[in-house]
């Protein structure tokens, strides 16, 4: 819920659609290291809570086997979360998708991304 009830999201409104280009790259490691960037473009306290909570969220995972917590289900959980369009529009299906999308690279690459 904190997450969810802060005035914006934890990814800037100002950059999601940068976050979703990002994801949309083909090459892997280049999308990866557009994510990294765009990371390190967030706020201070926001990149400093996202380390956090991801690191937290990886722990999590590790423990998939008594939780059923696995890298997708947790970015299924989160990404609309700390990741959303400033106004909601008729392609929010899609949004989902690339929201999740972008939140599970992360986890999944934590870290390169928060080193």
């Amino acid at each position: 819920m904190f997450f969810r009830e802060l005035p914006e999201p934890l990814f800037t409104y100002n950059l999601f659609h940068d976050f979703v280009n990002a994801i949309k790259i083909p090459d892997y490691m280049q999308r990866v290291q557009s994510i990294k960037e765009l990371v390190k473009q967030l706020p201070k306290p926001n990149q400093d809570t996202m380390q956090a909570l991801f690191k937290h969220l990886r722990k999590v995972i590790d423990h998939g086997e008594e939780n059923r917590m696995t890298t997708q289900s947790v970015a299924i959980v989160f990404g609309p979360t700390l990741l959303r369009p400033e106004t909601e529009t008729w392609n929010m299906a899609v949004h989902m998708v690339y929201q999740n999308q972008i939140v599970e690279l992360i986890l999944l690459e934590y870290e390169g991304i928060f080193r």
